[in-house]
């Protein structure tokens, strides 16, 4: 639970049939994918305290930013809403849904909340406009500045209740990044806020990977001149170094117990790529090959590890076993292929691969089969999947540029997250990291 972080949960009604989300309102997977109509109507006071933060627009307002940005939904301009800015009933009752279901939207979210000068206490509702029915009620109590934690929890809920997916609006997003000559670690969030900085390094940092539990961050440095692995919480608030080997040591995903992690160490000559238990510091190589074997990304269930290597003449993606055997080679098409990414759902691995002199972002399925092209122009590299299996974050660099971007994993129009740092590299999306 955050510090300072007093927050009650009620669950008002959920009156969907049977299990609770058994509808889906929103097939996020389907390819023709049609925005979700939603209006939000501006949140009641139902305090005596005067709304003169304007918090009754702030809510609205804000999570229907949070909701633009999945992709998912259309929201209805305020200006279209029949239903009079007075009348401010919160339940099915309350509601005449003919004045919604009239201007084409098929829910609607309404609130209220009250604020006395240092508690804050938020209801919202989600309904099904269509059915005329509540779907999903919560209660939030806080304090001011958790306003904002608020909406994005329900923003979660919404997601959940509409599509069967919980949202990432909990989540983080790593990054290592060149700022006024320094490269340091970085958090962001979906939303693109300004990025939290973890390091003062000022040294080469990369490869950023979240601990299960998305407490902790293991990555790459060169603060003290030779590549070393640190773990640093995921506040910036203690930091550790647990490798001191020779050569290259590449930071990789850890195990879903948060007992090991994987490595790319070149300590016997020799790019491999190794398991590293981190309570004795063991190491247990997983690759025995003359060739260059970098980037391991574990499947889902552990049992699978995916990875680059030009055994094959030029840099491709290949898959093994967790403890090393049965290697099979992945990619075909092209002669540079690599930085594999395994979704969490364990359907698709992310790849780089140079097209047409640049490279670009890819997904194929673990049997080979099916190669997506997402992005087109400029360099686009380093892909990382949201814990949903949703998006993919990456680093694009056009006309020398740089930024952090998100695409939807089926691919369609690119966000960018954030710019405006000289340089970014090996983005990494944790875990939803809730407070419950």
């Amino acid at each position: 639970m955050k510090r300072y972080w007093l927050i009650s949960i009620i669950l008002f009604l959920l009156f969907l049939p049977g299990t609770t989300f058994a509808k889906v309102y929103i097939d996020i997977n389907s390819p023709s994918l049609q925005k979700f109509p939603i209006a939000i109507k501006e949140f009641s006071n139902l305090g005596t305290r005067q709304d003169t933060e304007s918090l009754s627009q702030w809510f609205s307002d804000q999570l229907a930013s949070m909701l633009s940005l999945t992709g998912y939904f259309t929201i209805i301009g305020k200006a279209a809403y029949l239903e009079p800015a007075e009348q401010n009933g919160l339940t099915s009752e309350s509601i005449r849904f003919s004045d919604w279901s009239s201007i084409g939207a098929e829910s609607l979210v309404k609130g209220a909340f009250q604020y006395d000068g240092k508690t804050l206490t938020c209801e919202f509702f989600l309904f099904d406009v269509v059915l005329g029915k509540l779907i999903a009620g919560k209660k939030y109590t806080g304090v001011y500045q958790e306003r904002t934690a608020m909406v994005s929890r329900f923003a979660n809920e919404i997601l959940l209740s509409l599509t069967g997916a919980k949202g990432v609006f909990d989540t983080r997003i790593a990054f290592t990044a060149k700022y006024i000559g320094g490269w340091d670690l970085y958090t962001t969030d979906f939303s693109g806020s300004p990025p939290t900085r973890l390091t003062r390094y000022r040294a080469l940092c990369l490869l950023p990977q979240w601990s299960p539990n998305g407490r902790q961050i293991a990555f790459t440095s060169y603060r003290s001149g030779n590549p070393d692995i640190y773990i640093i919480d995921a506040d910036g608030a203690q930091e550790k170094k647990i490798t001191t080997f020779s050569g290259l040591t590449l930071a990789g995903p850890w195990s879903a117990d948060g007992h090991s992690i994987l490595l790319t160490l070149s300590k016997d000559g020799k790019s491999e790529i190794y398991a590293l238990d981190l309570q004795s510091r063991r190491t247990q190589p997983l690759t025995r090959d003359a060739s260059i074997n970098v980037s391991p990304s574990r499947s889902p269930d552990g049992r699978k590890i995916a990875f680059a290597s030009d055994r094959s003449g030029s840099p491709q993606i290949f898959i093994m076993d967790a403890d090393g055997g049965n290697v099979k080679r992945l990619t075909f098409d092209g002669n540079y292929n690599t930085s594999p990414r395994w979704s969490p759902r364990g359907d698709r691995i992310a790849y780089e691969s140079k097209k047409n002199g640049s490279f670009q972002i890819m997904t194929i399925d673990p049997e080979g089969r099916s190669s997506t092209q997402l992005t087109t122009g400029g360099r686009n590299e380093s892909p990382a999947w949201s814990p949903d299996g949703q998006y993919l974050i990456f680093v694009s660099t056009q006309k020398g540029k740089g930024r952090l971007c998100i695409v939807n994993a089926n691919g369609g129009p690119v966000r960018v997250l954030h710019e405006g740092l000289e340089q970014y590299r090996c983005p990494a999306w944790s875990p939803h990291i809730g407070t419950d």
